[in-house]
């Protein structure tokens, strides 16, 4: 479930498993399976993000990679311990 907002300020959950498509025109319609279509104040960006976000705590989507930080020290104690060719 994501937590959306309805155009009159209402927040509510939306079953994101059961979204069809979202549109942008340029209110945010989020169109459901069963054809039922919901306005909501978030963009259409906003509604993917969360979604995604959903689908990831579920373990469907893998976490984004982040590059771990510089560590000099590291790159050093590995250029000292390669073999010299």
């Amino acid at each position: 479930m994501i937590k959306v907002t309805r155009l009159d300020g209402e927040p509510f959950l939306l079953n994101a498993e059961m979204i069809r498509f979202v549109e942008s025109r340029p209110d945010t319609f989020v169109t459901l399976q069963g054809g039922e279509r919901v306005v909501v104040r978030e963009s259409m960006d906003e509604v993917l993000r969360r979604c995604m976000d959903y689908q990831r705590s579920k373990q469907l989507l893998p976490e984004p990679q982040r590059p771990a930080p510089f560590d000099g020290r590291r790159a050093a104690a590995q250029r000292s311990s390669s073999p010299v060719l």
